[in-house]
């Protein structure tokens, strides 16, 4: 089995689907988007760094308004257009991830772990119920789903420590820690296996894992959040 691959830190001049982009930093690190008035950028608020004084800022309304506003996540998010530079970063360490999506593609991530977006690039979610897929206090948590629906794009997020990737063949399995997923593509199954310890001091604690089936890409992050470990 191979180990997952760790993603890039860092680019120069990066290009896709039209937009230019940098990574730079380590321990915080800051995005970098060059927009040429013919792309919009969407992004998580309260992580602008800087801009141009060309950029404009306005706020661009998410599709299912109600249904997001009774799960209590956000309804609006904050956009950027115009000419000129706009700079993003989260206030922690990390890893900025860079995923490119083609027209039609689809990622599923983790909530509260988007960073921003090209305006080409959908939003939507989904809420997950179950033992141990539960954050802290929750009954559940939001799955982001992210799909390239008006062309290319691509989608930036926010990786607690390192961001690795593991490709699974299909049939092919991993068991990651429930905090320290952060990505999958859609194909890629996730349930909740629970192994009893019954040795030594340890005896009747539980050992919680998420298990992933593919195929498809599976993000992980170094620094994991925590989970709760009671059921609904």
């Amino acid at each position: 089995m191979e180990r997952p691959i760790l993603l890039p830190t860092s680019a120069r001049e990066e290009t896709f689907a039209g937009v230019k982009y940098f990574l730079d930093g380590e321990l915080v690190p800051v995005l970098t988007v060059e927009l040429d008035g013919s792309t919009s950028v969407y992004f998580e608020h309260h992580i602008l760094l800087w801009k141009n004084t060309d950029v404009a800022i306005g706020i661009k309304a998410m599709k299912g308004a109600a249904k997001r506003m009774l799960a209590g996540i956000q309804i609006f998010i904050t956009e950027a257009s115009g000419r000129g530079q706009i700079a993003f970063s989260r206030d922690g360490a990390g890893h900025i991830a860079a995923v490119h999506l083609k027209q039609g593609e689809e990622l599923h991530v983790r909530e509260h772990q988007f960073l921003a977006a090209t305006g080409s690039v959908g939003y939507s979610f989904e809420r997950v119920k179950g033992f141990a897929n539960m954050l802290i206090g929750g009954t559940g948590f939001f799955v982001d789903k992210f799909k390239g629906e008006s062309g290319d794009g691509i989608l930036w997020l926010h990786g607690y420590g390192n961001v690795f990737e593991r490709k699974l063949a299909a049939g092919e399995q991993i068991d990651v820690e429930p905090g320290a997923w952060l990505y999958k593509d859609p194909g890629v199954k996730m349930e909740t296996n629970i192994a009893r310890l019954s040795a030594g001091l340890l005896a009747g604690m539980n050992l919680v894992m998420n298990r992933f089936t593919g195929p498809g890409r599976v993000g992980i992050q170094s620094m994991y959040v925590g989970v709760a470990t009671e059921g609904d």
